[in-house]
Order: C-alpha cells, then sequence, then structure tokens
C-alpha cells in the first residue's frame, strides 16, 4: 500500500486531505453538536434532512480549497503584481507584524464583504451563492455549504485585497503563526456564526458577527440581503446593510424550488431561478414573514417552524 501511494503522489494527497478533513471535522462537532443541543435556538434532531447534504459540501470543499484555489489565486496575485504600481503592493510590508496582522484581516474582510455582497446583487454570482442559502435549516455544517465557483470567488476577493496593498505576505516570517491563529478563529468563528444556538454577545455585538447577526442574513422574505460581513460589522454599518432587530428571524431558505442533492446543485445551478429587481438584488416584494417584523415567533408558530422544516417526507428540500 505504502508503494502504491508512494508512487501516485495526488491519491496520496487526496487521501491526507480528506483524512485531514475528518479530523477537524470531528472537532467542530465536539464544539458546536452539544451546544446546539443544549443552546438550540429551535430544537432539531442531530442528523435533521439536509445534513448529508451539509456533509456532503463539507469534503467537497475541503478538496477545492487543497487542489483548486492556488491556481486562481496565483493568477490573481500575478495580474496585480503587474498592473499595481510597487508602492502600492509595497504598501503593508513596512507596518510592524501586529498592525500587520490587524490592518490584513480588515482589509480582508472588506475584500469579502463586497465579494459577498456583489454574490447577492449580481444575477450571475446569485446563482451561485443561492446554494448556500437555500438551507432550510441553520446550523454549524451549513457553513461548508457552498457551490465551489461561490466558494473560490468570495476567497479571491478577500485576499486580492490584501495583496494589492501588501498585506497578503503577512503570513511568512515569524509573525506566520500569528496570522494562522487568526485563520484558524475565524475558521472557527464562521462554523459559531451559523450554529443553532440562542446566543446573544450584548455589546460586543457592534464590533464581532454573531449568529444573532448572521441568522438575519439567512432570513427568508424578511429583510433579505443584509449583514454580509463575516467577522466585523462595522462593514455593513459603513455600507449601509446592517440589520440587527430585537427578534431571530422566522425563517430561512429562498422561496424558490431548490435541488436537494450535490449534484444537481453543482452542475444544476440554473435551477436557483432568482427573481431580481431592477437593481439586480433579489426581489424584495411581498415579503410576508411568520411573524411581524421585529417580533419574536411565539411557541405555536416555532413548533409550526420546526414542523415544516423538519419534515422528512420524500420530495421536500432540504
Amino acid at each position: 500500500m505504502q508503494e502504491f501511494l508512494a508512487a501516485h503522489a495526488q491519491i496520496a494527497a487526496l487521501l491526507r486531505t480528506l483524512l485531514q478533513s475528518s479530523e477537524i471535522l470531528i472537532v467542530v462537532t465536539v464544539i458546536f453538536a452539544p451546544l446546539e443541543a443544549f443552546f438550540s435556538l429551535r430544537k432539531a434532531p442531530l442528523f435533521y434532512p439536509g445534513w448529508g447534504v451539509d456533509l456532503g459540501w463539507y469534503f467537497v470543499n475541503a478538496l477545492v480549497l487543497a487542489f483548486v484555489l492556488a491556481a486562481p489565486l496565483n493568477f490573481v496575485a500575478r495580474t496585480l503584481y503587474a498592473v499595481l504600481p510597487h508602492a502600492m503592493t509595497n504598501l503593508g510590508t513596512h507596518l510592524p507584524p501586529p498592525l500587520r496582522m490587524i490592518a490584513a484581516m480588515i482589509v480582508g474582510e472588506a475584500g469579502f464583504y463586497w465579494g459577498h455582497r456583489w454574490s447577492h446583487e449580481i444575477p450571475f454570482l446569485w446563482r451561485f451563492h443561492a446554494v448556500h442559502h437555500s438551507a432550510r435549516h441553520i446550523g454549524y455544517l451549513v457553513n461548508t455549504r457552498a457551490h465551489p465557483i461561490d466558494l473560490v470567488f468570495t476567497r479571491l476577493c478577500g485576499v486580492s485585497l490584501m495583496v494589492a496593498t501588501g498585506l497578503a505576505g503577512a503570513a511568512s516570517g515569524p509573525q506566520g503563526l500569528g496570522v494562522a491563529l487568526i485563520l484558524f478563529v475565524g475558521s472557527i468563528w464562521s462554523y459559531f456564526i451559523h450554529a443553532n444556538i440562542r446566543l446573544r454577545l450584548g455589546f460586543f455585538e457592534e464590533i464581532l458577527a454573531s449568529p444573532f447577526f448572521h441568522h438575519w442574513h439567512h432570513t427568508r422574505e424578511d429583510h433579505k440581503d443584509h449583514n454580509y460581513a463575516s467577522m466585523l460589522p462595522v462593514m455593513d454599518r459603513i455600507f449601509g446593510t446592517h440589520y440587527a432587530p430585537k427578534a431571530w428571524p422566522a425563517e430561512y431558505g429562498i422561496s424558490e424550488p431548490t435541488p436537494d442533492n450535490i449534484p444537481a446543485q453543482f452542475l444544476g445551478v440554473g435551477r436557483f431561478d432568482i427573481p431580481f429587481s431592477a437593481r439586480g438584488r433579489r426581489s424584495k416584494g411581498n415579503e410576508t414573514p411568520r411573524a411581524g417584523v421585529g417580533e419574536e415567533p411565539d411557541d405555536a408558530e416555532r413548533l409550526s417552524y420546526a414542523d415544516e422544516t423538519f419534515d422528512a417526507r420524500p420530495g421536500r428540500s432540504s
């Protein structure tokens, strides 16, 4: 077996990636599954309808990040270095390491914000991003439900600004450990803000994205297209897309028919035929949330929502 893997390096790399991804998934599950069980916003079984799709996308995108992302990142970096003045691409290299890491996080977040926002506002990009928003149950594993084109695009948007300002190299040198820590925390935070947990951060919600903040990004009808930031809500405040009422959203997902398996979501992106307004964003007309805007759904409504969301009958979308 060892001789076979030595002769087939690509297969060995593939198996290593799957093994590492499985280990990470175990750690993430150990952290978030108990939190969702004991502090759930909406009661749900551990293996909810759509869980298999979320799990499948987790492994698909682990392979995408490992084997696909490097080529477009390389191309973007080379292009930016070729067309932008050296003074700009060298801008962040003179900052002290701690400031450089902080600047890299802020600039990368700004790039991600706009990449994410464009994925909602541009019809072609929305067709891919709709895979992520097709989830009708929001839990930590929904974090990785994403079409690879959508995943690569938003990553490129974040990294491109860092390259353009000389901050992409912040991961090299002695400060690399600090940046790796920031990236690790950011990754865990993405699972956290998708988690099905009733947790508010109080004052810190002005500084950091929370489950409450991001769940409103996944709302089905009420105040769509808000709260794009992954970690820093100030981006939404600056660009006018911040929304934080007192109540949690009544329901999640998209109203259009959704493929319920990965091959259809991967190849049949045209099925996500979302109506757009004249400005290119998803239509906001006829928004009829179950609870009134800014109102907490009552117990009967929550039970009704839970029954509908976790109905496992054939033909129901996940």
